[in-house]
């Protein structure tokens, strides 16, 4: 079983992600993966012509980070396993441009100056498929390319149809889902998810004070963590099993147990541990 990765060092989380890349795709070069970790450390840092460095502090790089080694951990193992159909090396470049780019819609241009990012959480991930479109259409990805990361991207948003997402093939509609599915789990499984539920409510407070259409309405964060085991039982359990075909079993360690499921369990404990001491 792969040890647990500091998703603070962008490095550490990058050389996992060649490992498995050499061992998905031994004959191809894994030189896309550490450009595209240089690409969106670039983007996330201030270093994108035209934008400023995120200042969303909760869907920052380390979020995005999170989710990239989930996915790739998901898709790796699904390749072990023999599933169909397979995902080509090209369709993974793909998918790991989609996930390293799926918050950019957070980033602010250089003349906003009103709030952070977080204010554009309800539109956050149709800025993030224009910024992709964007950005890799500057590198000369072809359109249907891009339009495949553009899907896997509207596989993340909280609200989306998947069934109206025009997926480009069977393989494509697989990595969108282990992507959305990776999104939920890489965050919920984190250490310090508990911690930063306070954060991610006032990143929803300041959505909600610019106008920010169509946002939960929580009270306080207190609130949001009270309401948190239900968000994982009635919204994220159903989803990931269903509407994302349950690909999160390929993580299921053979000896028992799967690590993300087991670490967002403990972390919900710990939650209604804590609020229960608050009471």
């Amino acid at each position: 079983m792969r040890g647990w990765i500091d998703t603070r060092d962008p490095l550490a989380v990058a050389a996992q992600v060649r490992l498995d890349h050499r061992a998905m795709y031994p004959e191809v070069s894994d030189r896309l993966v550490a450009v595209s970790f240089r690409r969106a450390i670039d983007c996330f840092s201030g270093r994108r012509p035209g934008y400023q460095a995120v200042d969303a502090r909760y869907h920052d790089l380390e979020h995005t980070l999170q989710g990239t080694l989930c996915l790739s951990a998901i898709l790796r193992a699904r390749q072990e396993s023999g599933a169909e159909p397979a995902v080509p090396a090209p369709l993974f470049g793909l998918c790991l441009q989609a996930i390293l780019l799926h918050d950019t819609g957070y980033l602010k241009r250089d003349d906003d100056t009103v709030g952070t990012g977080a204010k554009y959480t309800s539109t956050h991930v149709q800025r993030s498929c224009e910024f992709a479109e964007q950005l890799l259409a500057s590198e000369g990805y072809a359109p249907a390319a891009i339009r495949s990361v553009q899907n896997m991207i509207r596989c993340t948003g909280m609200g989306s149809e998947l069934a109206s997402i025009r997926f480009g093939g069977e393989a494509e509609r697989i990595c969108g889902h282990a992507l959305g599915t990776a999104d939920l789990l890489g965050q919920m499984a984190a250490p310090d998810y508990v911690e930063k539920l306070p954060v991610l409510f006032e990143e929803f407070a300041e959505a909600a004070r610019h106008g920010g259409g169509e946002l939960p309405g929580f009270e306080s964060a207190e609130d949001l963590m009270r309401r948190t085991p239900a968000f994982w039982e009635r919204f994220v359990l159903p989803k990931i099993e269903g509407g994302f075909g349950g690909v999160y079993r390929f993580l299921d360690d053979p000896e028992g147990g799967n690590p993300y499921m087991d670490r967002i369990r403990s972390n919900l404990d710990r939650l209604r541990l804590r609020l229960q001491m608050a009471a």
